[in-house]
């Protein structure tokens, strides 16, 4: 089939979810900095669109806490807020708790097996200093109850505030117990194999409650 003559147009708001989706991994992987200017100009060259989509995006990471915008003025990469990453910490691992316990009576055995599977790169990628594979393996491990809990209010929020604690972690991943983490996560499966919502919903929340101690001193580009 020849190429259609005619340009096809993508929907403003395909371009504007992918702007957003590349400025906010940017952001969570250190490519852009704490503090670091954002002009519009050059994220217009550099994500190939228009500057309407780069300015919905720039509007809905200021809502997330990633970008600060100061009207007529300048936007700027947020720097690490310790208060915000607290209370971040609180909303994700109330949402993980609802999302486990409402995905527990739904999780398949190839589910689990995902998790496990999920639970084993995240344990190589500890061995192996990587922390953005790290991060990568947990994000996967902790998708498959969300995914199954079919909660869009939990996925909502979650895709608010996930990147602000991603942040912190790719930062000073080490300061983590990793090996007590991987252990958590075995747990969270079996409870969930067994049945006990309560437990695993529990558990969970305890999980990513292992944050807290990343927050004790001040962070790397406050």
């Amino acid at each position: 089939m020849p190429v259609p003559r005619s340009r096809a147009t993508i929907p403003r708001s395909l371009l504007r979810d992918n702007a957003y989706r590349a400025l906010r991994d940017a952001i969570v992987d250190g490519t852009l900095a704490p503090g670091e200017r954002l002009v519009d100009a050059e994220l217009v060259d550099w994500l190939g669109v228009s500057r309407t989509p780069i300015r919905e995006a720039l509007a809905r990471l200021e809502q997330a806490g990633l970008v600060q915008t100061r009207p007529g003025r300048h936007t700027i990469v947020s720097p690490l807020d310790l208060r915000a990453t607290r209370s971040a910490v609180a909303v994700v691992a109330a949402m993980h708790e609802v999302a486990v316990r409402e995905a527990v009576p739904h999780l398949s055995d190839a589910e689990l097996d995902a998790m496990r599977a999920a639970n084993a790169d995240f344990a190589a990628a500890l061995r192996d200093g990587d922390a953005e594979r790290a991060v990568d393996a947990d994000d996967r491990f902790h998708g498959v109850p969300v995914t199954a809990s079919a909660n869009q209010a939990v996925a909502t929020v979650l895709e608010q505030f996930t990147p602000v604690l991603r942040r912190v972690e790719r930062l000073r991943f080490s300061s983590l117990c990793g090996r007590a983490s991987v252990a958590q996560h075995d747990t969270i499966v079996a409870l969930c194999e067994a049945g006990d919502a309560e437990a695993a919903a529990a558990a969970a929340r305890d999980n990513w409650r292992t944050l807290l101690p990343l927050l004790a001193g001040p962070l790397s580009g406050d």
